[in-house]
């Protein structure tokens, strides 16, 4: 995975106010933590960390205050319910060659078996190990002539080397249900008829 560099400041004004503010001028607040440091409270710039946000659990390479430079991973990210801008982030400190415990999306490829079938992905994304360099962006799941009644399991997913499982390996990641019949079964119907009489 490619570091993302993104210059940052260190700000001082906290609270609604001074966010707000911070949104007019195209940046976006936040805090740096992690290692046992003390939070860092920081102004990014919106335009840069939207698209770096596109690729999940980014490495966003921080240059603050042109001083220092840290690597961090997203770990919560807000946006606004409505427009869809980001409000704030917060970021986690990490280094290189720690390992550090994401989710990471959980992408299925190929056709199910004829007949309707529906595949429920039962976890989007799947929790695993990785170092903080290495964090693979997506896993890729074939679900080619899987039949109803069909599952892949947390360990049947082949993982990138170096990545390892942060779940049980007998958590269902995604499986195939047949494809639900609309009309009610004939005894309901009758049923719902005779309440009706009755009323």
């Amino acid at each position: 995975m490619s570091e993302v560099k993104i210059s940052a400041a260190t700000r001082t004004e906290f609270g609604k106010g001074a966010a707000r503010r911070i949104r007019r001028d195209a940046k976006v607040p936040g805090v740096l933590y992690g290692h046992g440091t003390d939070p860092l409270h920081l102004t990014l710039p919106g335009h840069d960390l939207l698209l770096a946000l596109r690729t999940p659990n980014v490495l966003i390479a921080l240059d603050i205050d042109g001083k220092t430079n840290e690597l961090a991973i997203p770990k919560a990210v807000q946006r606004d319910p409505l427009k869809g801008f980001l409000e704030h982030v917060d970021l986690l400190l990490v280094k290189r060659g720690e390992k550090v415990t994401v989710e990471v999306p959980v992408h299925a490829e190929g056709e199910l078996a004829p007949g309707g079938n529906l595949l429920e992905h039962v976890l989007n994304a799947l929790p695993v190990e990785a170092e903080a360099t290495h964090i693979p962006e997506a896993v890729t799941v074939s679900v080619e002539g899987l039949e109803a009644g069909a599952s892949i399991l947390a360990k049947d997913i082949k993982l990138p080397k170096g990545t390892t499982l942060a779940v049980e390996e007998d958590a269902v990641v995604l499986q195939v249900l047949a494809a639900q019949a609309e009309e009610a079964p004939e005894g309901e119907e009758a049923a719902e008829g005779e309440e009706v009489a009755e009323a």
